[in-house]
């Protein structure tokens, strides 16, 4: 099957993939909690929102310190061609002062003044003689100055440009040594919350909603995408042998416990887990369209919540008949499935280009 040509960086590595639908009950859509479990005093769903947070927010310092290094060492690269040229001119200066001190030397050093004095026509002739000799030779001090100057200037430059990079280097070497930790932290908790999500579409009764510290949403948008960095894989209407009839939505490749946001302004109608879909909300619009998000690892919203738009109501996972971590996406007319149209011209219609 042919993926999406559009895609948006990951905090981490995760594994693409395309939902498998084989055949959705229609209670997956009910606006019901069935039978969820109150959950335990340590819930990793909060953790992996947290520790994705603090993954964006190293990895963007890491990312902003590296493009500080590459330009020190650019600006050093600069500065080293800069003094290599001036080098080059000093060089050539020196061989000429060399090569007219040599012609003088072998002239005698030049007329004595008073051999001047007597075969110069003039007073005025002999004073333009000294003021053109004095002038060029003034000009040479000040080049073979100016030259000396540059050159003191620009190999401290470059060596100071050589400490900071190397100062930036060691800070990105932190960073990406904090990253790291960070990630092997958040893959521990993505399995954790997996686990919890797995039993929990097994049983068919999902956990209490777990709730998560929202993000400054900013400016409040109409619609949004339903998750901030994806990857599109499995589209709607696709075909193959993993569905019993033509893919029903729009697949989204996220890492597990990817925060899954509403699209709109909404209530939410359904929250279910077992099934197909395994654990999935079901957002009804004020435009009365339906939403669904399916194969999730985690809900942070009970049936009849209200949500606003890029409110976190769950966690991406993969549970269900799934293959790997994503969040499949639907858009219907009515809460059951059979009424879903094309959600990227949807959400394009709705201001949101995928």
């Amino acid at each position: 099957m042919r993926s999406s040509c559009r895609r948006h960086s990951l905090l981490v590595p995760a594994l693409l993939c395309a939902c498998v639908v084989l055949v959705a009950q229609p209670t997956a859509a009910v606006g019901d909690s069935r039978g969820m479990q109150a959950s335990g005093a340590s819930e990793p769903g909060p953790r992996v929102a947290r520790l994705y947070q603090e993954a964006a927010a190293t990895t963007q310092q890491y990312e902003r310190v590296r493009r500080e290094a590459k330009a020190r060492r650019a600006e050093a690269q600069r500065l080293q061609k800069l003094l290599a040229r001036e080098r080059q001119q000093i060089k050539t200066l020196h061989k000429d002062l060399g090569r007219i001190a040599r012609a003088r030397y072998r002239g005698g050093g030049g007329l004595p003044y008073t051999v001047q004095l007597l075969l110069a026509d003039t007073p005025e002739e002999l004073m333009r003689g000294h003021r053109v000799v004095w002038q060029t030779d003034l000009a040479v001090d000040q080049k073979v100055a100016r030259s000396l100057r540059a050159e003191a200037r620009l190999a401290a430059d470059e060596k100071q440009a050589a400490a900071e990079s190397r100062k930036l280097q060691r800070r990105n070497a932190e960073l990406a040594k904090k990253k790291r930790a960070i990630e092997k932290k958040l893959e521990d908790a993505q399995w954790t919350l997996q686990r919890q999500a797995d039993a929990s579409a097994a049983a068919g009764a999902c956990r209490k909603a777990t709730r998560l510290d929202q993000p400054d949403r900013g400016s409040k948008r109409g619609w949004v995408a339903p998750v901030e960095r994806y990857a599109l894989s499995a589209r709607f209407g696709g075909s193959g042998a993993r569905w019993a009839s033509r893919h029903t939505g729009q697949d989204f490749a996220v890492p597990i416990g990817t925060p899954v946001r509403a699209v709109g302004q909404g209530r939410v109608v359904g929250v279910s887990c077992g099934g197909a879909f395994g654990i999935q909300i079901v957002v009804r619009h004020t435009d009365r369209d339906y939403t669904q998000y399916a194969h999730l690892a985690a809900v942070a919203v009970n049936p009849g919540e209200r949500v606003a738009p890029g409110q976190w109501i769950g966690q991406a996972g993969t549970t269900g008949n799934s293959t790997g971590p994503h969040l499949h996406f639907e858009v219907r007319s009515t809460p059951e499935l059979g009424s879903g149209v094309d959600p990227v011209p949807w959400l394009l219609k709705h201001g949101v280009k995928l």
